[in-house]
């Protein structure tokens, strides 16, 4: 099938022409028709598979120039490098198209993005927090929205962003058209699908959780951290294949100590990002790494889902991942567009049970590859791996039941019932009488 075949216009046909497209991924084939019906959709497919374009190529079908202020299609994902990524998508499918395209997202000035939608957009792309934050402000009205797309939505639920979610929904118009789309699915997206949407069709393209065939894939078992940033070092000095790699470390701090390592080995040749760094700095060092003016990118999961790359010859993961679907997500930044691509995981000893949990939701074994004689067994040890054995439950000490000194014997108090009673007795000497006595004659 060819996109002359989707029933596309001219301006769309000429768009992809120039992206160098004339065939439609599965997903898309099965897609555009159900959204083009109006009906809610929930599309399933692997990663790089070509989800964005299945919904962005029938909403663009049927959008047509306008004056109206507020945005017709809104879009929310959920991370800023995703809303930038996906604001770039749609101004390349609408090059020969007059459609306002913009993007919002914490971190940035939320002035300057007022003014962004207060002059009039049709396709608006924003992450939950922002958005809600314009809508409430009175900036932002969502009631002129006749599609609303969900992408990658059992990752924004993972971070949190239920009530956000939960929010917009509330402040869209009840008459729309729903459209998610996900390479995974989880119980707490049912449950909000079954809440929100009106009579679904699920539209899968493979079963969810599968990775890509052509990605090649091994594992390394490593005693320790150290000893995989050796082998790391090894890898990248020995295997020339690896040129535009894609590194996912376990958390920042360990993704700065990677990146440490690296830049003493190879200068100026690895770019990192995560949380902790800023706006601009990610956007640049995705940028770089994109354009190829560096040889790899280092990362937390931040960049696991939605990270458009084009030719990424190796996904390494100095971890394994705890869920086995982020595992998934993270090989399947190679391996796109059709293209070949190849997955290196290091696992040490207690992380085995994630790599049985990843081959178990993957229905296949992961090939093995001796660690090389070359690279030396670290003898230093994070926190986490100086001690091996079996949990223990530490006890807490028992509290002291009284003080650890003498009371001075103003403080030692005896329960001496009434005590104004006691004192009175103390000074008197004799029973306290009520009262006056009655006056009467003295007899």
């Amino acid at each position: 099938m060819t996109f002359e075949e989707l029933n596309l216009n001219t301006p769309l046909l000429n768009a992809l022409s120039d992206l160098g497209l004339t065939e439609p991924t599965l997903i898309q084939q099965k897609v555009f028709s159900v959204v083009m019906s109006g009906r809610d959709v929930v599309g399933i497919a692997q990663t790089g598979t070509g989800k964005t374009f299945a919904y962005l190529l029938p909403i663009l079908r049927q959008m047509s120039f306008s004056k109206q202020k507020e945005p017709r299609v809104l879009v929310v994902v959920p991370t800023r490098e995703l809303v930038v990524q996906l604001v770039g998508e749609v101004k390349k499918l609408t090059t020969y198209m007059n459609l306002r395209v913009e993007g919002v997202y914490g971190g940035t000035n939320i002035n300057t993005q007022k003014l962004l939608v207060m002059n009039g957009l049709d396709i608006l792309v924003a992450t939950p927090g922002r958005l809600v934050d314009l809508a409430m402000s009175g900036y932002l009205n969502l009631k002129y929205v006749k599609q609303f797309v969900i992408d990658e939505m059992d990752e924004m639920l993972s971070l949190g962003f239920r009530a956000q979610l939960t929010s917009i929904l509330d402040l869209l118009p009840r008459k729309r058209q729903n459209l998610l789309f996900s390479a995974t699915m989880s119980e707490e997206v049912d449950d909000l699908i079954n809440t929100f949407f009106n009579g679904p069709v699920l539209v899968e393209a493979v079963r969810a959780g599968t990775p890509l065939e052509r990605i090649e894939q091994l594992v390394y078992h490593v005693p320790n951290f150290y000893t995989k940033l050796n082998l790391l070092e090894h890898l990248l000095a020995t295997d020339e294949s690896m040129q535009k790699v894609l590194i996912f470390g376990p958390s920042k701090r360990f993704a700065d100590v990677i990146h440490k390592q690296l830049e003493a080995r190879f200068p100026e040749q690895f770019e990192i990002v995560h949380a902790n760094k800023s706006q601009n700095f990610r956007l640049n060092a995705v940028a770089a790494f994109e354009k190829g003016l560096c040889r790899g990118l280092i990362c937390t999961d931040l960049l696991a889902r939605g990270l458009d790359v084009s030719d990424v010859t190796h996904v390494i993961n100095v971890d394994t991942p705890t869920d086995p679907e982020t595992y998934i997500h993270r090989i399947g930044r190679t391996g796109r567009a059709d293209r070949d691509g190849s997955s290196v995981i290091f696992v040490t000893e207690t992380e085995r049970p994630y790599q049985d949990a990843i081959e178990a939701l993957m229905e296949k074994a992961i090939p093995e590859l001796p660690l090389p004689e070359e690279v030396q067994i670290s003898d230093l040890l994070i926190e986490s791996e100086r001690y091996s054995g079996p949990e223990v439950q530490l006890k807490h000490p028992p509290r002291p039941k009284g003080a650890f000194h003498e009371k001075k014997e103003k403080n030692k108090k005896v329960n001496l019932g009434n005590k104004k009673k006691h004192l009175r007795d103390l000074k008197y000497k004799k029973p306290e009488t009520r009262g006056q006595k009655p006056r009467g004659k003295k007899k």
